[in-house]
């Protein structure tokens, strides 16, 4: 099991997001954690990519539904546990995170 950490940004951008919304995202986190304990490439549907303004900074993305998509920002940090990642959780929300990821 990967270890984390929320950096207090994250934690203020979750707690805007709606119920639905923090129920897709934290959705959206099982599959990208089953992913990386799994070792393999992550599933199209999380649309992982780097960020271009913030090198070692990745974009996740997930369905808001009708809404716009929702979007988190997220960087690796140095293990906690040999040989398991560590994810740092950078921001959450919108496309508006990106400008600050």
């Amino acid at each position: 099991m990967p270890t984390y950490e929320a950096l207090p940004r994250f934690t203020t951008d979750l707690d805007c997001l709606t119920p639905e919304q923090r129920y897709r995202f934290r959705r959206t986190v099982a599959a990208f954690v089953e992913d990386l304990r799994t070792g393999g490439r992550f599933r199209p549907g999380l649309r992982i990519k780097g960020v271009r303004c913030a090198p070692g900074v990745y974009e996740l993305t997930w369905s808001m539904g009708t809404g716009p998509a929702g979007r988190a920002t997220l960087e690796y940090g140095a293990e906690v546990r040999s040989g398991t990642a560590h994810v740092i959780w950078r921001r959450s929300g919108t496309r508006d995170i990106l400008a600050g990821p």
